[in-house]
This record gives C-alpha cells, structure tokens and sequence, in this order.
C-alpha cells in the first residue's frame, strides 16, 4: 500500500491551512532550499491535497529564510545522476509543475530570495508570481552543460516571449526582480515583511468569486495557449457554457440584479 504522508512528516516542506489557503514552505535553508528528489515528492504530495480539499480555496508556495526562495535542483544529486536518472528527474519535476499549473486553484509564488534553475521554473507555472525587491530570477542550467529540464524552455517562452526567453536560457544570467517586473516575469514586487500577507490579501480577492468560474478561467487561458486562436476561442465557449450551467451563475446574477454580495457555493 502506498504510503500517505501527512503534514506532520514531511521532511523537506512545510504544509499549513489557515483559513481557505494552503501555505507551502520549502524547508531546507541549510541548501537555499534546493529540490531533491525528496522535495518534489513531498511537493506532489501537498498540492494534490491541496487540489483535493474542498476547504482549500488557494495555494501560496515559498520558502523558508530570507535568502531563497528556490535556489535551483540539488546540484549533489544532479552531479552524479545518470541519463536515465536525470530523464526520470525532469518527468518528476514536470509533473510536479504540470499539477501547480492546472490545480484548478489560484496558486501564488511569493518569492522571498533566490529563485534559479528549478525555482524559476517553480515560479513559472504559479498562477501569479509576487517578488520581494531581493529576489533574483535566472535559468542558469547552461552553465552546468544542461537546459532547464522542469518546463523552462516552455513556460518561460511562453511567459516573456521567445527573444527573451532564450537570452535568459543562453547566458544563464541572474535578472533582479525590477527586471522581471519590467519583462512581465513577475506581477509584484512587494517588501519582504508584506509579501505572505499581500498573497493572502489577493486570494482572498479571487476567493470572493465563484470558484468553478475561476477554475476554469484558468484553464482557459493555460490550454488555450497551447493551441491557435481559434482552438482557443472554441474552449473558452465550451467553458463559458458550463459555467451558464452551474447554480454560481444563477446566483451571481441574481444577486448582481438584487443589488446584493452573491453566496458562492462551487456548484
């Protein structure tokens, strides 16, 4: 029987619920908080809960210490891992970001240091990435005879564009994160003592809504990315009709005509 772990026995993570939010912390400062292979199991684990608890409205993910937030892969493991070890890394690490990406729940990367390589890419597919003024972004796996191997060459393309994409990938340069502002990388930046509390403020702002439509406004714009516009505009029909479907819409705009706050249910 596979085993279940629980908050209390992870290692490598934090998992705590307050409210309708899950916080996710990475919890190896003594490594800037690189991913092992511990790490993104522990990971999978506590977004399929949170994915899975109807309690659960939202998801901040960051790490522990004001240094990192994700420093990049363990580089100890990586060192000595071999073609077929490396490939079963990366189809670890991208489906572990596979899961962040298309929750079906807002997730929210409050990014409090150092966010390379595989924290980067964490980042990446984040709902919405909130920075502090410290933090530093970078695909620095060149450096290392690598590409990036978690989604880097995919959503960071897809995120600031090609051109920029593939300088940041080919220099493995560090951007601070004015610049990752600027290039659209990050939405925030936000002082470091505001940086949890401003992600809760702003789940708490998507949580007012409906959560069906939210979930799948999300995966709107995610699959539609992945195909042409017209491909795009046929989901998003199909999706709004669903919604048209659910007792939220009826009730949103009732509420909307009876000048009054609806009462969501996610139904």
């Amino acid at each position: 029987m596979e085993q279940i772990l629980t908050p209390e026995s992870f290692e490598t993570i934090a998992y705590q619920k307050k409210d309708a939010v899950a916080l996710v912390t990475l919890n190896r400062p003594k490594v800037l908080n690189a991913l092992n292979r511990k790490a993104i199991g522990e990971l999978t684990i506590a977004f399929a809960s949170a994915r899975d608890d109807p309690d659960v409205r939202g998801v901040i993910i960051t790490g522990s210490g004001d240094r990192a937030f994700i420093a990049g892969a363990d580089i100890s493991e990586l060192a000595a891992a071999t073609p077929v070890e490396a490939e079963q890394q990366a189809r670890a690490g991208q489906a572990l970001l596979n899961l962040v990406e298309n929750l079906g729940k807002p997730v929210i990367a409050a990014v409090n240091g150092l966010a390379l390589g595989g924290g980067c890419e964490t980042a990446l597919a984040c709902t919405v990435r909130l920075a502090s003024p410290s933090a530093k972004f970078g695909q620095p796996e060149i450096k290392l005879g690598l590409i990036p191997g978690f989604g880097g060459t995919q959503r960071l393309a897809r995120l600031v564009g090609k051109g920029v994409a593939l300088q940041l990938i080919l220099t493995g340069e560090m951007i601070p994160a004015e610049e990752a502002l600027r290039i659209g990388l990050v939405n925030e930046i936000v002082e470091p003592a505001n940086l949890i509390a401003r992600a809760e403020a702003l789940l708490a702002q998507i949580n007012t809504n409906a959560p069906l439509a939210v979930g799948y406004a999300i995966a709107a714009v995610n699959r539609g990315l992945d195909g042409s516009l017209p491909e795009g505009l046929e989901l998003e029909r199909a999706l709004f009709a669903l919604c048209a479907a659910t007792e939220d819409k009826a009730e949103g705009t009732k509420a909307f005509l009876e000048k009054r706050t609806p009462k969501f249910k996610g139904r």
